[in-house]
């Protein structure tokens, strides 16, 4: 340190601080403004980036809920769309159900009154064919007994007035 103590110059000390007084006033002058406004520039443009940036979050947190309700608007209409499109399909099996039953009622009926239809029919051609077998079978046994054919054929028609068929 003495050393240093030794080779110090108060002219040279004096000259260097005129300098760096000098430096500071002109950097004060036509430095230290522009760098000032240059930062207080920077500042603000920070700032304003904050408050959009802030903006932006504000925003997108709003969108996100409108979608969101949009969302559970669209599921609830799809959830009544389904419900709706449910109780029609069951509306309209119902129905087909419903009209089977009657078309099949209908076609039981018919069939029914088809079968009374025939069996009538049958019994009648039955009743016919007994009839004229037991002419022809009457007719041979009372050739024999009765001569006269009047006679005969009042016999038969009198047996058959005493019986019926079901």
């Amino acid at each position: 340190m003495e050393k240093l103590l030794d080779q110090f110059s108060y002219g040279l000390f004096f000259w260097q601080l005129i300098i760096l007084v000098i430096v500071i006033i002109i950097l004060g002058k036509f430095a230290w403004k522009p760098i000032v406004s240059a930062l207080e520039d920077r500042e603000r443009g920070i700032s304003d980036a904050l408050q959009a940036a802030e903006k932006a979050k504000l925003e997108m947190a709003r969108l996100t809920n409108e979608n969101e309700q949009l969302l559970k608007e669209a599921r609830a209409e799809r959830d009544e769309i389904l419900k709706e499109a449910k109780s029609l399909k069951d509306k309209i099996v119902s129905e087909a159900k419903a009209e089977a039953q009657e078309s099949s009622k209908r076609i039981l009926e018919q069939a029914k009154i088809e079968i009374e239809e025939q069996k009538n029919k049958a019994l009648a051609e039955v009743k016919n064919q007994v009839s004229s077998l037991s002419l022809d079978i009457a007719r041979k046994v009372l050739t024999k007994e009765f001569e006269d054919k009047g006679k005969q054929e009042a016999f038969v028609s009198d047996l058959l007035k005493d019986v019926k068929l079901n």
